[in-house]
């Protein structure tokens, strides 16, 4: 591809988000506690899965450890810049820094497509295949394909850094968005951008469309399962254990395809919808999580030494 003979960037200028001037301060003391309250969330589901003995050796929540890793991940990469934008001054972050945002944000985002999925298959052999899930399912296995993960997450990754930055950028330099992703970027090349924009779509697609469809298989086994069961306590506590997960899933993927499995568009709701998988989901995955499951919130009431109610006891010596 031919190169515009001009002086490379060295620097970007993130615009960030449109805000009225009057709600500088509060934007960013909101965004400053979302921060806190996400890494804080986030570590204290990770340290009870660790803690308690009776789901740091369960697939489920050795997932669920991960997904609190990669949150806690996403939301130290985009938010402390997207704070930034609420203070005053012009603060370029270095080339190098956008290529290793752009690239630990796709390499996260990536494997926790693929989590979902893995946290989906858990969930469907535990209802679908109840008897022999401790044979098709075990801490060993589940580490194995955590691990693929990880690697299929940072190959993704490094895929679209370096289709991204492989490109001449000469000017303008300024980002039309609050962090380095593909769309934005991709505008300031001083090329054809239109093979990029092809194979961020197909490898995005392919990634979101794969995981979404082995999520939706999984779901409409487990439906079918939970029908046939005859009890309504037992449909219920079925149903506790996946209501956490279709939450999250459901507000992860909307936004994610919103952004990147659509026509090219330069529209103010695509910072909106950004928000979401960067800062909003890292922050409720751990509300969603101890709200809506039962197990997590024995365990942390196990944690802190608070004794369980009888409902609660006769609940984990049935579920457990």
């Amino acid at each position: 591809m031919e190169r515009v003979n001009s002086t490379s960037l060295t620097e970007f200028i993130l615009t960030g988000i449109p805000y009225p001037l009057r709600l500088r301060t509060f934007l960013f003391v909101f965004f400053l506690l979302i921060y806190i309250l996400t890494q804080l969330g986030n570590l204290l589901i990770l340290v009870t899965v660790w803690v308690d003995p009776q789901l740091h050796a369960r697939p489920m929540y050795i997932f669920l450890g991960v997904l609190s890793v990669i949150d806690m991940g996403i939301s130290t990469i985009i938010v402390p810049r997207l704070m930034m934008n609420f203070t005053l001054g012009i603060k370029p972050i270095p080339f190098g820094g956008c290529v290793a945002q752009l690239y630990f944000y796709h390499f996260l985002g990536s494997t926790q497509c693929f989590l979902y999925t893995l946290m989906a298959y858990d969930r469907y052999l535990a209802i679908c295949q109840p008897l022999r899930y401790h044979i098709l399912m075990n801490a060993k296995l589940s580490t194995l394909l955590v691990t693929g993960a990880w690697v299929a997450g940072s190959i993704h990754g490094a895929l679209q850094a370096i289709l991204t930055f492989r490109l001449p950028y000469c000017g303008p330099n300024q980002v039309d968005y609050f962090f380095c992703d593909i769309p934005a970027v991709l505008r300031l090349a001083c090329t054809d951008t239109t093979v990029n924009e092809q194979v961020t779509f197909v490898d995005i697609g392919v990634v979101v469309a794969t995981c979404f469809s082995l999520i939706l298989l999984s779901y409409v086994q487990i439906t079918q399962a939970i029908l046939r069961i005859r009890t309504t306590d037992g449909r219920r506590r079925a149903f506790s254990t996946c209501g956490a997960h279709v939450t999250v899933v459901t507000v992860y993927y909307v936004p994610c395809a919103f952004i990147y499995l659509r026509p090219e568009t330069n529209s103010p709701l695509d910072g909106a919808a950004a928000l979401f998988p960067t800062a909003i989901t890292p922050f409720l995955n751990p509300l969603i999580y101890t709200l809506r499951n039962q197990e997590v919130k024995l365990a942390l009431k196990r944690m802190i030494g608070v004794p369980c109610s009888r409902s609660e006891v006769g609940f984990q010596k049935k579920f457990l």
